[in-house]
């Protein structure tokens, strides 16, 4: 009897391993919408605009919130932007705050604007969309690039004065919308 329940368990793994390989084979042959697994494929890339060569890159989701924080050049104040991530891969703008007013700095921007009891300037509901965002990065205007809160790059982690653009896309190799 003993021998017959342990020949039995023995079965039972095999096939729950069984059933593991099988399905994880079925779903590795599906479309990523057949598996409902759409957002796990996309990611975001920092990359050189000229080489295509990847700095950074995370797993991204539609509705992602993307954080890009720097330091206005003329004026030396910090600028903080605020995004999602649409169902088309764009790189919507939802918000900027600012602590004062100054040269290229708009004075209107979205249908939202006020000051907070900090004195900080907000603009919202902007819903200005991009399909990539590029800068020529400096280790000391370039702040944090933070997707959901979690740290993709810091300006002073990616190439000194190299044009960079952040873009959203399809699969782990980046190779486009």
């Amino acid at each position: 009897m003993a021998n017959h329940a342990i020949g039995r368990g023995k079965r039972f793994r095999v096939f729950s391993v069984f059933c593991v390989v099988f399905f994880a084979t079925l779903a590795a042959g599906c479309p990523p919408d057949a598996r409902g697994e759409h957002d796990v494929a996309l990611y975001l890339f920092v990359r050189d605009w000229k080489t295509g060569e990847v700095y950074a890159s995370s797993p991204a989701q539609i509705g992602n919130a993307l954080f890009f924080g720097w330091v206005h050049s003329l004026e030396k104040i910090p600028w903080n932007e605020y995004y999602h991530i649409d169902e088309n891969l764009d790189i919507v703008l939802d918000a900027i705050t600012f602590p004062a007013f100054g040269a290229g700095i708009p004075e209107n921007k979205g249908r939202v604007c006020y000051v907070d009891e900090n004195g900080l300037i907000h603009m919202e509901e902007i819903d200005q969309k991009f399909d990539e965002l590029v800068w020529l990065n400096s280790h000391t205007a370039t702040g944090e690039i933070l997707l959901n809160g979690k740290l993709v790059a810091k300006g002073d982690s990616l190439p000194q004065h190299t044009r960079l653009r952040l873009t959203v896309e399809n699969g782990r190799a980046g190779k486009g919308k």
